[in-house]
């Protein structure tokens, strides 16, 4: 149920003269939240005006407490905010859609593999920090590396069922088995 939580000693002056009594009121808006607003009554007599909502708070003390906080421009504000009429929304009335949803993805198209790390340039630190570093991603990430490295020719579909440790045996065995040949050749 709604209630005055303070009535502000100072009165509001509207843009047109009126004087008006500040009231700052509240109600539950959920069982765990309050809501808090501020009522005008012109004291000379006539319809009062509220504001929409002006906070939320998580209980009933938390907005007593903001409505001690609210300084007289504030409250001035909000009077004017609370005589603005609302401006006009004009809603056009629904258009049907041309179709009935978005055009398929093409079956070819597929994600473009960006690999998270080159497994050469770690490879030349040490095969046991490559292990360690693949074995920190996710599968997809050495899926990618896999991909974008050229390191098999199985198809994506296929590295995609495999565990992540048998895509990291896949890219060890794929960057030693490279760097050996290099070295023969040399």
């Amino acid at each position: 149920m709604a209630e005055t939580l303070l009535v502000y000693q100072k009165s509001v002056v509207a843009p047109d003269g009126t004087r008006y009594e500040a009231r700052a009121c509240g109600a539950p808006l959920t069982p765990s939240t309050w809501e808090g607003w501020i009522e005008f009554v012109p004291i000379s007599g006539g319809e009062p005006v509220r504001s929409r909502r002006e906070t939320t708070q998580p209980n009933r003390t938390d907005t007593e407490y903001w409505a001690t906080g609210l300084t007289q421009v504030y409250l001035e504000g909000s009077l004017r905010r609370a005589l603005e009429t609302p401006p006009a929304v004009v809603v056009a009335p629904p258009q049907p859609s041309m179709f009935a949803g978005p055009a398929p993805r093409p079956a070819a198209m597929e994600a473009a593999a960006e690999s998270v790390l080159d497994p050469f340039s770690v490879y030349e630190k040490g095969e046991a920090l490559l292990r360690r570093q693949l074995s920190a991603l996710a599968a997809w990430h050495l899926v990618n590396i896999i991909t974008a490295y050229e390191l098999s020719d199985e198809p994506v579909v296929a590295l995609n069922r495999r565990v992540a440790p048998e895509l990291i045996e896949i890219i060890v065995a794929s960057v030693r088995a490279g760097r050996d040949a290099v070295s023969r050749r040399r």
